[in-house]
């Protein structure tokens, strides 16, 4: 199973750089065995608020949260997620909430996550970490 980092979808509504627009379209109409990690879910409709100017809004967000639920399996965290988030956070340089996204993953079975906020890392506890911006793809 994969699952997408909040940058993949904000990137595929965000008109200002065409190049990773494109490149996110494509792997999130690509990705069939996927899942949509609830923080993920909450912070896409949080941050889609930068994307007011460009026409899109709120409710726009979460009609395509609705739409992912559809085809991907929505997967809501268990206090088990944020015990192992602190445990990651001891071992490796990472943002709180990009801990609690690999946590998730992880405590989900996710195989790869796609995401441009981890570099310099390959995998973490043998969760791939795949960024689909990154020239050497």
């Amino acid at each position: 199973m994969n699952a997408v980092d909040t940058n993949v979808l904000i990137y595929a509504h965000d008109p200002r750089d065409p190049e990773k627009q494109a490149i996110a379209i494509s792997l999130i109409e690509s990705l069939t065995d996927a899942a949509l990690l609830w923080q993920v879910a909450c912070e896409y409709i949080s941050v889609s608020k930068k994307l007011e100017p460009f026409g899109y809004d709120r409710k726009q967000a979460w009609q395509d949260i609705q739409e992912l639920r559809l085809v991907w399996a929505a997967i809501l965290p268990s206090w088990e997620v944020a015990d192992r988030s602190q445990r990651l956070l001891d071992r490796y340089s990472l943002s709180y909430w990009d801990a609690m996204i690999l946590a998730a993953s992880l405590e989900a079975g996710v195989a790869r996550v796609y995401s441009e906020d981890f570099s310099g890392y390959d995998t973490i506890d043998g969760l791939e970490i795949v960024n689909p911006f990154s020239p050497q793809r």
